[in-house]
């Protein structure tokens, strides 16, 4: 459904007309109160913990407990609300349907057990007590005992575009890099930091990890679409032995789904903007319900977006829902259901440099071919007659996923509790592409004259990535009034097809011979993760957590024999795949045994420091085995990254701010090296080895000043280093009998790891009151180096700025239109098109080799066959919002 900005304009109209109309439902009788006592499970006061209490339109008030356990809140207006109580090292308790009557103070005493480590994440997120802190759209925990960045739930509301995806969300965390050259969510994007790309982390959503089972990458366009995160915590680090991941290796990234509102709303939603995107969305929450006692609460939303994209005819759309149903049976046991389908059609080409040249027009014009039959062919010819390999319609992803958690809680008592989150999630990428797109290309550096090939029979790839998870995630903890010790594991049994067949892009039609079967594989892996560890809170100000994790792995890969690389080649090329059944089979295993220690002091209530050491692991990809005839000469071992680092957490009321420092040791990916001596025994195969480790040191830090008048700057900034070490000894190939076959092309002395800038900086400046939420947040991205083939840091990326702006106003006058919205979002609002990636082809001085890379040194010369990454452009979203609330306030 189009619409233009004149309909929205319209829309826009009729809502503040609306909103300006509507009055407040609330009488201004006098004012209540909540007041209380907060005493931990022996009947101890707590001196210092957080309380939150909110109203139904969402208004929020803080306290802190006094040195008598004692808080309260004034000034409340009759209605109902939700209490919130934290303090470190307890979990979060959340009072719901808390009744104040007019002039009345109502009671509410707690009484707080002690919390896992997820449960405390959560709770610093939502409730505190720094003006400074509530202010800034990220921020950090007192509780943190390594370096933790929480993004909030406001900040994802109403500082990001409508149609964000979670690689976009994350940039507002110190150091990291992402962009998506079609727009912000058009496209898949990926995320760097410290040097990680974005196979080396985690990635969790309700705290379940997700990633490719071929290796631990991430599709922003799948699983979790913007409406299914509420906020976010990134862990820059390898967490505790009870974190459990792919790879912790280099951190993790924590979604969260929405936390429910006690009370009954909806909205619907539409957001129209450049390259003609629109997408509509609706919204409904259902509060608690369940009679004169509610336990059960429900959210459910749906969205349809569709765009042009940025880049020429990359076309996207995206259809999905969220659900989330929970239900409190009792005080100790809770139950939570969550769920995302997702649907991603796009046409976006499976080679970056061909994003810009995608066509839809005839390549030639006045000649004999452009007739009214041609047009009706939507103009897919070369300017000969034939069928143009640049035709968007050859280039097609179809991307269905659904990811499924359950999370069932009960408390025994004693201290004893069971958490466990039985998931599953399915992930198919089929993807069609034409695979020769040039029959001649003139390397001119002012221009480049491109000659499209014809599409053939076999010009294009039917390509299939297709795997179902299915685990369990379970933690029992026992509490005392020295600490916390908690066990468990990580269950999950994964299966995965990939293919890739020659195939005819008219009528996408396989080849059927194994001569053109391209590629083919299945594989089966079992993940088992183990852990015991305490967590130390019987000494005051001070917790430490100390534990060790049994990280297993087992893979079982089935490979066909193929025409490209997998396989052993003993099928005739006359033979069909259904009358050829040779196969490899190759199984491996993987255990590393991981410990971790953490320590945070709190030196004053509002001051922490900390420091960490943990050891992660990362098996190697399943790429190792696809290599000619499926040969594989030693199984390599996981990779293994050692991290050290410390910091600190200050808040006062108009000032919050955290840093630390870091330094890790780890080993990056596996290269590849093709014997190509004609004679040797060896010949055309291809043997991976460990790349030489690298060392990522740097500082990191970001801070909040809060000036009065809901206005506020968010600043923070990185400086650091990803350097592969001098080590070209240490690399070797092995062949089938463990001899080295040759010395293999290790990293240059010095030589920086691709994608880790040097710096990078944030600068937001926010104003949030009345109903307003205006904000500017810039990024600057400092130089980076990319790779070419074997040789590292051999292609100059330069430093960008990126600067997003977003204007918006809510209704929160507690009426029925509360969460009305009308909301203006910029993205790349100066329009900056600097190069963000290459992929080069160019030539490399001195003599084609790297031997002394220094950044002075102009080493790169570019050539026009490089694949470029550009920033997307300017875009211009407006949103309107109508939202309900039956319910009388």
């Amino acid at each position: 459904m189009k619409h233009t900005f004149a309909n929205m304009c319209l829309w826009a109209t009729f809502l503040l007309l609306l909103v300006s109309g509507m009055g407040s439902l609330n009488g201004q009788a006098s004012a209540g109160a909540i007041q209380g006592t907060v005493v931990d499970p022996s009947g101890q006061v707590i001196k210092g913990a957080a309380v939150a209490v909110t109203a139904e339109s969402g208004a929020k008030q803080t306290a802190v407990t006094g040195a008598d356990g004692k808080f309260s809140v004034t000034g409340l207006p009759a209605g109902t609300y939700a209490v919130e109580i934290s303090a470190p090292g307890f979990a979060t308790q959340v009072q719901h349907s808390v009744v104040v009557a007019a002039g009345a103070a109502r009671d509410v005493p707690a009484t707080l057990t002690l919390a896992s480590v997820s449960e405390e994440v959560t709770v610093e997120a939502e409730a505190d007590t720094s003006i400074a802190a509530q202010l800034s759209p990220v921020k950090s925990l007192l509780d943190a005992a390594s370096a933790r960045t929480e993004i909030t739930s406001n900040y994802v509301t109403e500082f990001t575009s409508p149609v964000t995806d979670f690689a976009d969300i994350i940039r507002a965390a110190p150091g990291t890099v992402s962009w998506d050259e079609n727009g912000i969510g058009m496209g898949q994007s990926k995320i760097y930091f410290r040097g990680f790309q974005d196979d080396d982390y985690t990635v969790t959503w309700d705290g379940i990890p997700f990633g490719d089972t071929n290796d631990p990458s991430h599709h922003s366009w799948a699983f979790v679409p913007a409406p299914a995160i509420g906020y976010v915590d990134f862990d820059r680090s390898p967490g505790t032995a009870s974190d459990m991941g792919l790879a912790n290796y280099g951190g993790s990234i924590h979604f969260f789904s929405p936390q429910l509102p006690d009370a009954m709303s909806m909205r619907v939603q539409d957001s129209y903007g450049s390259w003609g995107t629109n997408q509509i969305l609706g919204e409904f929450y259902s509060g608690l319900f369940g009679g004169s006692n509610p336990k059960a609460n429900f959210w459910f939303e749906g969205h349809h977006m569709s765009s042009d994209g940025y880049q020429t005819y990359n076309y996207q759309v995206r259809t999905a829902g969220t659900a989330k149903f929970t239900y409190k049976f009792s005080d100790k046991t809770y139950l939570s259901i969550v769920g995302t389908a997702v649907i991603v059609d796009a046409n976006t080409p499976n080679n970056d440099s061909y994003r810009y040249l995608l066509t839809g027009n005839p390549i030639g014009t006045g000649n004999q071919f452009v007739n009214a039959n041609f047009l009706l062919q939507n103009n897919q010819y070369n300017a000969d007659g034939t069928l143009n390999g640049l035709y968007y319609k050859y280039y097609t992803y179809h991307v269905p996923t659904d990811f499924e958690v359950i999370d069932f809680t009960h408390d025994f008592g004693h201290g004893w509790r069971l958490d466990t989150k039985p998931y599953t999630y399915n992930y198919s990428n089929h993807q069609h592409y034409n695979n020769d797109q040039y029959s001649e290309v003139t390397p001119a550096l002012t221009a480049m004259s491109v000659t499209t090939n014809p599409v053939g029979a076999n010009t294009a790839i039917d390509k299939m990535n297709q795997y179902n998870r299915g685990g369990d995630i379970t933690t029992i903890s026992a509490a005392s009034r020295f600490g916390v010790f908690r066990t468990g594991g990580w269950f999950e049994y994964a299966f995965t097809n990939r293919y890739q067949n020659e195939s005819n892009p008219t009528d996408w039609v396989d080849e059927d011979t194994v001569g053109d079967l391209k590629f083919h594989e299945s594989f089966i892996t079992r993940t088992i993760q183990t852990f015991g560890e305490y967590q130390l809170v019987a000494i005051p100000r001070l917790t430490i957590t100390a534990g060790i994790k049994d990280a297993y792995y087992n893979q079982t890969l089935t490979q066909w024999a193929s025409g490209k690389d997998v396989g052993p080649l003993t099928c005739s090329k006359s033979e069909t795949l259904q009358q050829c059944t040779a196969f490899a089979l190759h199984e491996a295993d993987y255990n590393n045994v991981l410990p971790s220690v953490e320590v945070n002091v709190r030196l004053l209530n509002n001051w922490s420091v900390y420091g960490q050491y943990g050891r992660a692991s990362i098996i190697p990809f399943s790429s190792i085995f696809d290599v000619s005839g499926a040969e594989v000469s030693q199984t390599p071992p996981p990779t293994i990254a050692t991290t050290y680092q410390g910091g600190t957490v200050f808040k006062i009321n108009n000032f919050s701010m955290d840093a630390d420092a870091y330094h890790i040791h780890f080993i990056n990916q596996y290269a590849d090296y093709t014997d190509t001596t004609v004679g040797d025994p060896n010949y055309g195969l291809t043997f991976y080895y460990a790349t030489p480790p690298s060392d990522t040191t740097g500082l990191e830090a970001e801070g909040n000043l809060a000036f009065g008048h809901g206005i506020s700057m968010y600043l923070s900034g990185t400086l650091g280093s990803a350097m592969y070490e001098a080590a070209a000894a240490q690399a070797e190939v092995l062949d089938s009998s463990g001899n080295e076959i040759t010395p293999a092309q290790a990293a240059q002395p010095a030589a920086w790891v691709a994608n880790a800038p040097h710096d990078t900086e944030n600068i937001g400046l926010a104003y949030q009151s009345k109903g307003w939420d205006l904000g500017m947040f810039n990024q600057r991205v400092g130089s980076r180096w990319e790779d070419d083939g074997s040789i590292h840091q051999s292609v100059p990326l330069p430093a960008w700025w990126m600067s997003d702006l977003f204007l918006n106003y809510t209704v929160r006058n507690g009426s029925h239109f509360d969460n009305s919205k009308i909301k203006l979002s910029i993205n790349n609002l100066f329009n900056n098109n600097s190069i963000a990636d290459i992929t080069g082809e160019g030539n490399i001085t001195p003599a084609g080799v790297n031997t002394t890379p220094t950044v002075n040194d102009q080493l790169y010369t570019p050539s026009p066959l490089d694949q470029i990454q550009l920033l997307p452009g300017r875009s211009v979203m407006l949103t309107v919002q109508l939202g309900f609330s039956p319910k009388e306030r």
